[in-house]
């Protein structure tokens, strides 16, 4: 089948969407609403395809789209959402999802009562690197997982684009919310196991760009699974050095660190890593992110009539369950069990 594409939102993700979107398959975007006016010959010259442009949502989801892609600001997501489903659209959400837990189930119960598809932009889940982890822990060569870390390393200040907005509570959230929760559903993709209880702490750079920020820029979280395995998550968004997504897991038969393995099962006894060939999460620029893939997933699974595999709205919702557990734990300093949320 082929899809029409309306996104919601013009800034600096939507056209990484756009782009992404037209490389697929069976999708091409036809349609772009936004609060500025926009020019539809210039927008439709930037993308490749002939778009037409809104300032009014409700006119272009009466129009002939089947899918959104929402890219709007993150306080904007519930109620763009909540139309879009129960205008019959199918639904790509960028993160996060929202900026609380009651809109999160808000959300995914307005996906359900309108009976569409939805995924949210965890499209590291699609990166070469942890394609490749979930394939090396399905074999068994690091053998049963016990011990994670996945974390992530960004400065967000002035010279990147989300920082205009992503100071501020309203918009940001908090660390993991504005950008952290990438390397916690990379954890949670990886461990394979329920969250229990998270401990989290928070503290902040005290350099005059990062205090602009309404919330706690660096937060490290530790997490319980339900088989008895710990987990660490660490948040970084106050840093000045390279992008770098950390990630160390360890098992009963070997140990992964980023795009490296060692392993018993191939009998590595002389203390060396081997290095995978694989493409790495190390760019926070959406043009680098592999939204193309999980794109074409998602457009496979609407023709299969399926919820997609890896990043669907029910997935996903579970990791943003553990991002609020994670930030409740640092706001009132104690352990936070996951049943709190429900």
């Amino acid at each position: 089948m082929s899809y029409k594409v309306g996104i919601i939102g013009y800034g600096w993700a939507a056209t990484a969407h756009a782009d992404a979107v037209n490389g697929t398959r069976q999708g091409t975007v036809t349609a772009v609403f936004s609060s500025r006016p926009l020019n539809d010959a210039e927008v439709s010259a930037r993308h490749g395809s002939p778009i037409k442009t809104y300032t009014d949502l409700d006119e272009m989801l009466a129009s002939d789209i089947d899918v959104v892609s929402i890219t709007s600001y993150p306080n904007q997501h519930r109620a763009q959402a909540e139309a879009a489903a129960k205008a019959g659209k199918h639904i790509i959400l960028e993160k996060p999802m929202a900026l609380n837990w009651e809109d999160c189930r808000a959300i995914n119960d307005a996906v359900e009562a309108a009976g569409v598809k939805a995924c949210v932009c965890f499209e590291v889940r699609h990166i070469s690197q942890f394609l490749t982890t979930s394939k090396l822990i399905e074999e068994g060569l690091i053998g049963e997982v016990h011990y994670g870390e996945v974390d992530y390393y960004h400065g967000i200040g002035p010279w990147y684009g989300q920082y205009r907005w992503n100071t501020t509570v309203e918009n940001g959230g908090s660390s993991l919310l504005s950008a952290g929760c990438h390397a916690l559903d990379a954890l949670l993709l990886c461990m394979g196991s329920k969250v229990e209880e998270v401990t989290s702490y928070a503290t902040q750079s005290k350099h005059e760009i990062f205090q602009k920020y309404e919330f706690k820029t660096t937060t490290s979280s530790l997490l319980k699974f339900a088989n008895g395995a710990v987990g660490k998550v660490a948040s970084v968004i106050d840093c000045f050095q390279p992008y770098y997504f950390h990630t160390h897991l360890v098992g009963s038969e070997g140990s992964l660190l980023d795009n490296k393995i060692y392993s018993n099962r191939f009998g590595l006894r002389d203390k060396k890593w081997a290095e995978l060939p694989m493409a790495m999460a190390d760019s926070g620029d959406v043009a680098d992110h592999p939204y193309q893939a999980q794109f074409q997933s998602f457009f496979d699974s609407i023709d299969k009539g399926e919820d997609m595999p890896r990043t669907s709205m029910k997935e996903s919702l579970e990791s943003f369950r553990v991002v609020f557990a994670c930030d409740k734990s640092a706001r009132e300093g104690r352990p936070v069990k996951l049943s709190e949320f429900v």
